[in-house]
């Protein structure tokens, strides 16, 4: 399989690292979190960085450039981008950049099976959602204001985490409103007619053995 069809996040923030200059797990780690990149990728522990470093070092995306040993502590390889590691984390962001459709946000999920739980319960825990996403924007906002002239370039994630911030809580807005309206509405016996109502043919029969 291509490297170029096996990517990830947390691949391709490890590879754009080691694009500035070749460096060791620990400054890896280290960096992604400084940059608050760990808002987007899963670096709560460092074992998570190691295992992604495994995987690009057998795709051949990065290298070991040195290994030694700094007053007796434990050895640390030092890695750095290969020629093929370059070439792939320009695919990947194109194809990051480009592609739709292929993310499945548990969010989502959820959504798609609130019926389980009573209208009530559902009104709570979005109120919930929507607080923090209240708090989210306010400090989004703060970054704006404390950005000065810092390049736009530079803000467009952040810009992009607000726009989409805002815009789910107008929809949880929407949807709070029908709930406590009761405009949305559902029980068990409601939930019964709809399923009998558009019920999905299935063939259930057992399929030719192979």
């Amino acid at each position: 399989m291509k490297a170029t069809e096996r990517r990830s996040a947390l691949g391709l923030v490890v590879l754009v690292a080691l694009h500035e200059e070749p460096m060791h797990a620990y400054r890896i780690h280290a960096l992604i979190k400084a940059r608050g990149k760990d808002r987007l990728v899963n670096v709560r522990g460092r074992a998570s960085i190691y295992q992604a470093i495994d995987r690009l070092q057998r795709l051949g995306l990065i290298a070991v450039r040195e290994s030694g040993s700094v007053d007796k502590r434990p050895e640390r390889r030092v890695y750095e981008i290969t020629k093929q590691g370059r070439e792939t984390t320009g695919h990947w962001l194109k194809e990051m950049l480009t592609e739709t459709g292929d993310e499945f946000p548990e969010f989502l999920v959820g959504v798609s099976f609130l019926t389980v739980l009573t209208p009530e319960e559902v009104q709570q825990e979005l109120t919930q959602r929507a607080e923090r996403l209240q708090t989210e924007l306010d400090a989004l906002d703060a970054v704006f204001q404390q950005a000065g002239d810092v390049p736009r370039v530079f803000m467009l994630e952040e810009e992009l985490r607000r726009a989409s911030v805002r815009t789910e809580l107008d929809w949880l807005g929407s949807v709070l409103d029908d709930l406590r309206t009761k405009r949305i509405s559902w029980n068990d016996q409601w939930l019964m007619e709809i399923a009998a109502k558009y019920n999905y043919q299935i063939d259930d029969r057992e399929g030719p053995e192979t």
